[in-house]
């Protein structure tokens, strides 16, 4: 069973969790050390769902998809077996939850992730996956795209330096999740020839994207794995990205190329250009097979299904 939070999608059919709203007295809230009410919030929720699992007799492993330090810390206050995984490069809040439990059950979705988080835990690696009936092949088209949230550590306005050299026109897709970070660096480079068409919803974005010559892909960070590099080779759109952490293992040819990160961003943009024009020339049907051999969601599940078996021995 999946479960979310109150207020969660009906039909998505998932658990809603019980859990009461934060009540405060006014002198708590007039203490000089409170802490930001978000935190204390999500803190006390997160304490009042790890007690209901206690009482679950029905439930053989709790998988733990947060970044909050609180269900590792209390893994050993429940019966089951609790697998957390590894979705982000080293946090401050699930660092020394991790040194505290050094026999945490973790997974992490690259190699890379595992590598960073090392010297805590021995992360077993489960790569995520894309549903194929999803990610339905597309026929390409006369445009490059790039979605995601728009960040600085995402980077768009790379992409946006890469189309433009390149003489490409470039749709970007997403929220702008940082306003100060759009207004300075990327809306500047908007025009006719690169545009930022909104946050899209799933067919929305599968359409656009599958319509597309090819996906850039530029963080600026060390990414954890790239989904949508993986998205866009499940629609048959090959993928030029910057090779920063678990991409350079999810874009390989003949599914897409990575680009080393140069000395400065002037020299990134100039290697992502001079590889472009092979990256659009990939043939749509290799690059669609090889993101069904390697990121496939049915792999991701079998793997996981298979840990929970495991842990249910153990």
């Amino acid at each position: 069973m999946v479960f979310a939070a109150p207020g969660s999608d009906p039909s998505l059919g998932v658990e809603e969790l019980d859990v009461e709203p934060l009540v405060l007295s006014d002198a708590a809230r007039s203490d000089v050390s409170m802490p930001p009410e978000a935190q204390v919030r999500e803190t006390f929720s997160y304490l009042q769902v790890m007690r209901a699992f206690a009482v679950r007799p029905d439930i053989d492993v709790v998988h733990n998809n947060t970044l909050h330090y609180l269900p590792v810390v209390m893994s050993s206050a429940i019966p089951q077996p609790l697998v957390t995984t590894l979705h982000t490069p080293v946090t401050p809040w699930l660092e020394p939850a991790l040194r505290l439990n050094p026999a945490a059950h973790t997974v992490a979705v690259s190699d890379s992730v595992a590598q960073l988080w090392s010297t805590l835990t021995p992360a077993r690696v489960i790569r995520n996956g894309v549903d194929a009936l999803e990610w339905s092949p597309g026929p390409g088209g006369d445009s490059l795209v790039w979605s995601g949230r728009i960040v600085p550590e995402k980077a768009p306005h790379v992409a946006a330096l890469i189309a433009l050299r390149a003489g490409w026109k470039l749709r970007i897709a997403g929220p702008v999740s940082d306003r100060h970070y759009y207004e300075t660096r990327l809306a500047p480079l908007l025009g006719e020839q690169v545009t930022h068409v909104g946050h899209l919803g799933t067919r929305a974005l599968r359409t656009l994207v599958g319509q597309s010559a090819a996906c850039l892909v530029t963080p600026a960070w060390e990414e954890p794995y790239g989904l949508v590099a993986a998205e866009a080779m499940a629609c048959g759109t090959p993928v030029l990205a910057v090779a920063r952490g678990g991409l350079s293992e999810v874009v390989r040819a003949p599914g897409g190329l990575t680009s080393q990160p140069g000395a400065d961003e002037a020299a990134t943009v100039a290697g992502a250009t001079r590889l472009l024009p092979s990256v659009v020339a990939m043939d749509r049907e290799r690059v669609r097979s090889y993101a069904l051999e390697t990121c496939s969601l049915t792999a991701t599940v079998d793997a996981y299904v298979a840990l929970y078996q495991e842990l249910m021995r153990s």
